[in-house]
Formats: C-alpha cells, structure tokens, sequence
C-alpha cells in the first residue's frame, strides 16, 4: 500500500516538474525574441490543441510579419486559434478577412466556407431571436454561389436546410404564443404567414387545425355585426383543412367548430329577424 502511494507522489511530482518545465519554456519562448522559434512553438501548440499558448503566439507574430511572405500561413492559423477557442465571432471575422486579404490563397474557399460555419454555430435556439440564422443562410449561400463546384456544396445546403427548419420551427413558435395568450386575431394572421412562408412545414396539419380553432375563438368575441362573416371564414378554413386532411385526427374536433358556426350563423338570423 505504502509503495503504491509511494509511486502515485512520485508520478504527481513528475507530472509537476513537466508542467513547470512546460511552462517556463512557453514564457521563455514568449518573452524572446527569437521569431522562427516562436512560430515553431506556435505551430507546436496549435497542433496540441493548446489554442490559447499558440494565440498567445501567433496574435504577436501575426503583427511582426504582416505584409511578409510568412504573413498568410500565420494568419490562417491566427483565425483557427479563435474558432479553437470558441470565440465564434472574431474567427469568423478574421476567416472573412483572410479571404479578402488573400483572393487567391490555397486557404481562399476554406475560410470563406468556415466564416459563414461560425455564423451557423452561433445561431441559436429557435426561441431566441433569429438575426445569425438568417445570416448563416446568406453566407452559406453566397458560399454555394462562389464555388458551385466545391466538394462543401453538398454540406452547406444541409446546414441551409437545418437552418431554414429553425425558421420554421421559429415561425410555428411565435404564432402558437399569440394562440396561447388568447390574441386569436394575430394567431389566425401568424398561422397564415407561417404556412405561406413554409408550405411544407411539418407543422402544416397543426398550424391548419390552429387556423380553424383561432378563427372560430376570434369570432366568438366579436361584435354580433361581424360575427356572421367571422364564422363564414371558420368555415372556409375548416374546408381548406378537410381537403388537405381527411383523415387527421384532428378531424372530430374541427368538424364539431365547423358544427358550432352553422349553429352560431343560424341562430344570429334569428336574432336578426
């Protein structure tokens, strides 16, 4: 047992003097002069994986050799330190501006690519506001336009397609809020929107049934003067779903408001007579 221990405190005090040493050698080295060592180490670190030590680096050797021939791979590697350290927004706008700094680099169509990745990453849930989805689509859009032949066509209009599904569920989202909070008239406007910017939306058959349940609450708490028209258009939304979904199971619901708006309409003649 004694060894064991022995063994573990001696294992630990190894692992200490390494990381010391390790330690001392990045300050020594960051402190130096020595610019070939520096992006030596750099290079060393970021393919460690150890993104802070070789931003560290190369944030100062990207200052000392702008303008050289050194210039462009330091400053690839510059816009990968900051996506390594998840700063989503610096490195996508240091891969936009290594595009634009340097058309015609190897390194062109791959930064242009992950600069309008980053957007994609830092787009959020679809409850939050939707601003970087949007242009997340547009980059990777103007990405597909400017390399129609890149082998990353295929991945960018799958992320387009994974984005355009946040729309949608966004848009599902808010017009389900209006329904909810009782505001049956922005619901009814919100529903139609929705299924009109998405029309195959895989929330189509819900958001219909919606329509029809909206349209029938909204009626309800009108005036009597335009409650008639109110349950007409009920009506008609409730045909528009029957053609759609004979079979849904929402089907026994809205036939009962389509039952309850002939009912409501008669009796308001009535009322009227």
């Amino acid at each position: 047992m004694f060894k064991s221990v022995r063994i573990q405190i001696s294992l630990l005090l190894i692992l200490t003097i390494s990381l010391q040493a390790c330690k001392s050698e990045y300050q020594k080295v960051l402190k130096g002069n020595d610019l070939p060592k520096k992006y030596e180490m750099a290079v060393k670190y970021y393919n460690d994986e150890d993104y802070f030590r070789a931003f560290q680096l190369f944030d100062e050797l990207v200052n000392v050799y702008r303008g050289t021939e050194q210039a462009e791979k330091i400053y690839y590697y510059y816009a990968y330190c900051h996506y390594g350290l998840k700063d989503m927004i610096s490195a996508r706008f240091h891969f936009q501006n290594f595009a634009e700094t340097y058309p015609r680099s190897t390194y062109t169509e791959e930064c242009r690519y992950m600069a309008a990745y980053c957007y994609f990453l830092d787009s959020p849930d679809f409850t939050l506001d939707q601003d970087n989805t949007y242009k997340a689509i547009e980059a990777m859009q103007l990405f597909i336009n400017m390399y129609p032949q890149s082998q990353r066509v295929a991945e960018s209009n799958t992320i387009i397609d994974r984005l355009r599904e946040k729309l949608e569920s966004k848009s599902f989202y808010n017009a389900k809020i209006y329904y909810s909070i009782g505001d049956y008239k922005s619901a009814v406007f919100a529903f139609r929107n929705s299924l009109i910017d998405f029309p195959d939306s895989k929330y189509r058959e819900e958001m219909m049934f919606l329509s029809i349940k909206s349209a029938y609450l909204y009626a309800e708490m009108s005036i009597d003067s335009k409650k008639s028209e109110r349950f007409l258009e009920t009506m008609e939304y409730y045909q528009t779903f029957v053609d759609s979904y004979a079979t849904s199971k929402y089907l026994k619901e809205a036939q009962s408001i389509f039952n309850n708006c002939i009912a409501n309409i008669e009796q308001l003649k009535k009322l009227s007579n």
